[in-house]
């Protein structure tokens, strides 16, 4: 290996190693703050933006099994259930050709 593979390891590294100490130092101060529901509500926050994101584009039977997905978890409060209903729903729709 080269200079320059050392070099860029060693930046990489660094700067992996920055973003973390930055990370805590950050968190820290948020859970002292009035914002500190924000890092308990996060993963729910992070799930919700992944789902909302693969959702766009899709075709119609996706999102209306998504709605009625929702609706599921919301009523049961189950993940096993939810997925189960999306997954019916999904396939009764695709089944019938919406």
């Amino acid at each position: 290996m080269t200079g320059a593979h050392w070099a860029v390891i060693g930046v990489l590294a660094l700067a992996a190693f920055s973003i973390r100490v930055v990370g805590l130092i950050a968190g820290g101060r948020i859970r002292a703050s009035r914002h500190a529901w924000v890092l308990d509500e996060l993963p729910g926050l992070i799930v919700v933006c992944l789902v909302a994101a693969s959702l766009a584009g899709q075709p119609v039977q996706t999102s209306i099994a998504a709605a009625v997905a929702l609706g599921a978890a919301v009523l049961t409060n189950h993940v096993i259930a939810t997925m189960f209903v999306g997954v019916i729903v999904y396939a009764g729709l695709a089944i019938n050709g919406i």
